[in-house]
């Protein structure tokens, strides 16, 4: 019954829908001719600035004869010393700096601030005790005649004009590598005193393998600012700017990979040992320079493994 009820309903609203209308078409859509506009250039985001620095020096390293220091000047420095010799630091403030074998113990770091202040920081070398052997027999004088200093002044002044070279170099911000394994047959700092009268002190370390040809490496980043092939006493010479007037000479290779303007990278086979030169068998002569102060590689790479 329900059923019977409700279907007359249904259709009578069926019935009372009245019948849609046709659709009129949509008007036609307008078209636009826009010019283009070229964009404008995003800004350049402003780079955040350096966090301050403490008003102070900051510095970790070798504080002994031969050794070296990195760190940061004071806030605000406008010129860095140490001693006499004027130190370079980059926008973050950073430095590099060092110690001549024959350092004093006593040593300052001074900034002079762009308001006037002076900033003084007194520095504590310690003292080596260098290998120093006395013998009883006079020092043979080692004069050189006119024809060897015809040769010998023009490698002089290559050789110092190279290490004067500014090439950007940051691998003085590594920790140095050994450029080769073997038995260090020669200290940096070794000296004979010859009845009182003092020799010329090793200069650097050396590094033997016993054999010629072996590989070595660059002990740090940086740029070739010497690649000599037959230097009167080097032999075949290499020597490597790590920035901040720090380098590295090669000596008495037997074969040279890299050339004068090469950039290299820690790890880089860059030559092969050998006896060129001036030496008495197949070695590597590893020195180090910062500006005129000589400095023992021990201290930068630590003990052999």
């Amino acid at each position: 019954m329900s059923f019977t009820r409700v279907a007359p309903l249904l259709f009578l609203t069926t019935a009372c829908i009245p019948a849609p209308e046709a659709e009129q078409a949509p008007p036609p859509r307008r078209t636009e001719v826009v010019q283009p506009v070229r964009a404008a250039p995003a800004p350049t985001p402003t780079p955040a600035p350096y966090p301050p620095r403490p008003a102070v020096f900051t510095f970790a390293g070798e504080l002994e004869q031969g050794g070296w220091i990195r760190g940061t000047v004071p806030n605000g420095t406008a010129q860095a010393m140490l001693g006499e010799e004027e130190l370079a630091f980059d926008g973050e403030g950073r430095f590099f700096a060092a110690f001549d074998r024959d350092s004093p113990k006593t040593m300052r770091l001074i900034a002079r601030l762009t308001d006037g202040q002076t900033i003084d920081s007194p520095l504590t070398v310690a003292p080596r005790a260098w290998d120093i052997e006395h013998v009883n027999v006079a020092r043979r004088p080692r004069g050189s005649n006119a024809a060897f200093m015809r040769r010998r002044q023009p490698e002089l002044d290559a050789i110092w004009n190279a290490r004067l070279a500014e090439t950007g170099a940051r691998g003085w911000q590594q920790d140095f590598i050994w450029p080769v394994s073997g038995r260090i047959s020669g200290r940096f700092g070794a000296q004979r005193i010859y009845r009182g009268e003092p020799g010329s002190y090793h200069s650097g370390i050396d590094i033997s393998t016993g054999t010629s040809g072996t590989p070595y490496v660059a002990p740090a980043d940086g740029v070739v600012v010497l690649a000599e092939d037959d230097f009167s006493l080097e032999g075949k010479l290499l020597i490597i700017d790590h920035g901040q007037g720090l380098n590295s000479a090669f000596l008495h290779s037997s074969r040279l990979y890299v050339g004068k303007g090469d950039r290299v990278t820690q790890g880089q086979h860059i030559g092969d040992i050998g006896s060129s030169g001036r030496a008495t068998g197949p070695h590597l002569h590893w020195s180090l320079k910062w500006r005129n102060a000589r400095l023992d590689p021990l201290l930068f790479t630590g003990p052999m493994r």
